[in-house]
């Protein structure tokens, strides 16, 4: 078994193998012809470039998943010596960006700089668009084999680093520009003109070792020669390491590679000032995420049942309760009021006997007003027992036809909001906002500029196709319930630019409590929802209350 120290960036003059351009069949001279010209990077590293980023055009267009979203942040390195205005040597390798402007590569893909003080072009080709761009190494780190290039005039979709726990067997996948899937491919100079996704290849995680003093991750990968500096990623698109090394299989041995941590490149990215975006969360894929998002669902709908049925058997306590205290409070009411009619009639009773007495007697006026008092007692009397309260239990409050009492009804939630992810129900593949807060209003208006127009079953939604980010997320609020989503679509160039053309379409940017107005909002956005692949590649839950 022979060790590759370093996957050295191809030319067509290092590999031993067949090509078209292979030094007397028309490379050199191609060379030769590009380098005459006056300013050498826009023609000759233009040219050279925009030539090897196509080397894949025959490859099938990239697809709607996580690793081909972060395709689109690798790019190819080369980096291009000239002496007295020849070109005497070529570099190149892959990298992948850890900012709109920064490209992360291995230190040994661009060596040529020491080689070559003064006398070298480093260019980025990114794996889209049609242009190559002029590079700037602003560190290099050679015990690591890591080097930062800043790249002007393009904006690259940052790559995530997964800093959370790995283990062996883990599915592995590398992104990159292998030099022996350059020379099978290209036939002429025709092949080289168009910027194209790099070659990606699969593999398992075998173990964690350290490589010249550098903590490094053991894979099955198959990565070549060109490879150096590109990413490793997990199945979500996330850097597990950067591809640094190889073994070489001989006599039966198998081959392995080798990739730089995320620790080590962490570390020297720190060292350098540069911010760059990580996360811990598992990988989880979109069916998982469905299927606890359902559980959880399910969990929540079971737990709201058994709070209504908790709240209607304390309803039906409650009323049964009311009930028996209402009845005895009744009975003795009514009691009192018989009693209080029985003592009415006994006292009228005793004043018409007293009026026939005093008439016996002679007295006449005194008997007149016994009489009367007695009159009136008796009139008291049946006035007393006839209104004797009855029992009516329809007067005593009870719940409503569902079986919940007003304590249980649901109130839309309105006004400033806190919402907090809840990571059990995500599919989490870059760095999440934990908390969102915003102002709602019940028309649809977020943060008093923001509107949302009503959501196919139920909520509001809407969707943002920002002008620089390749990003399209598509928002949704439902008050009712409390759940706020936000669903990630990591687009190519051209799925970005078909949708910022569907989005000029959209009228609705303030807010308006004009029903006609956000009926014409949800048609619109409709039409971008369309264009959408079918597969989220991210999305993040929120559990919204009243903000404290």
């Amino acid at each position: 078994m022979v060790l590759d120290p370093r996957l050295r960036g191809d030319t067509a003059c290092e590999v031993d193998a067949p090509h078209p351009l292979a030094p007397g069949t028309g490379f050199a001279e191609t060379a030769a012809v590009m380098v005459t010209n006056a300013n050498p990077f826009p023609r000759l590293l233009t040219l050279w470039l925009a030539a090897l980023a196509a080397l894949l055009v025959l490859s099938a267009p990239a697809r709607a998943d996580d690793v081909s979203a972060a395709a689109r942040g690798v790019v190819r390195v080369v980096v291009i010596a000239t002496v007295d205005g020849e070109m005497v040597d070529v570099e190149h390798g892959t990298g992948f960006a850890v900012a709109p402007n920064r490209v992360v590569t291995n230190a040994h893909v661009v060596e040529l700089m020491e080689r070559y003080p003064g006398d070298t072009v480093v260019g980025v080709v990114p794996s889209e668009g049609d242009r190559s761009f002029e590079g700037r190494v602003v560190r290099i780190d050679k015990s690591r084999d890591l080097a930062l290039i800043e790249v002007s005039g393009v904006r690259l979709p940052p790559l995530t680093l997964y800093t959370g726990g790995v283990g062996e067997g883990d599915s592995a996948i590398a992104l990159g520009y292998p030099g022996n899937v350059d020379l099978a491919t290209a036939r002429s100079v025709d092949d080289f003109v168009t910027p194209t996704a790099p070659v990606r290849s699969q593999g398992v995680l075998s173990g964690n070792r350290r490589l010249e003093g550098t903590a490094v991750l053991v894979h099955t990968a198959n990565i070549a020669r060109g490879n150096s500096g590109g990413p490793l990623l997990d199945a979500c698109g996330r850097v597990l390491g950067v591809n640094s090394a190889l073994t070489r299989g001989e006599e039966g041995d198998a081959s392995f590679a080798f990739a730089i941590s995320d620790g080590e490149l962490i570390t020297f990215l720190r060292e350098a000032e540069q911010q760059v975006a990580t996360i811990a969360t598992p990988c989880l894929t979109l069916a998982d995420a469905d299927a606890r998002d359902r559980a959880d669902a399910e969990r929540q709908s079971v737990e709201d049942r058994e709070r209504t049925r908790a709240a209607a058997e304390r309803a039906r306590e409650e009323r049964a309760t009311a009930l028996e205290q209402a009845r005895a409070d009744n009975t003795e009411t009514r009691e009192n009021m018989i009693a209080a009619a029985a003592l009415l009639l006994a006292l009228s009773v005793l004043a018409t006997g007293g009026a026939g007495l005093l008439l016996t007697r002679g007295q006449k006026r005194e008997a007149k007003f016994a009489a009367i008092g007695g009159a009136v007692l008796f009139v008291g009397a049946i006035a007393t027992f006839l209104l004797r309260p009855d029992f009516d239990p329809a007067s005593i409050a009870s719940a409503d036809e569902s079986g919940n009492t007003a304590a249980t009804r649901v109130t839309p939630l309105s006004g400033p909001l806190e919402c907090t992810l809840v990571p059990e129900r995500s599919r989490i593949i870059l760095s999440p906002v934990e908390t969102v807060r915003f102002d709602w209003r019940a028309d649809g208006c977020m943060n008093g500029r923001t509107q949302y127009a009503e959501a196919p079953g139920g909520g509001w939604e809407r969707i943002l196709v920002p002008s620089e980010d390749a990003t399209v997320s598509v928002l949704r609020f439902d008050p009712v319930s409390g759940s706020y989503t936000n669903s990630r679509y990591l687009l190519s160039a051209e799925s970005m630019d078909r949708a910022r053309t569907l989005r000029g379409q959209v009228q609705q940017k303030a807010c308006a409590a004009d029903t006609g107005a956000r009926a014409a909002l949800a048609t619109q956005q409709s039409a971008i929802r369309t264009s959408l692949p079918q597969q989220v590649n991210e999305r993040l839950v929120y559990r919204c209350t009243a903000a404290k």
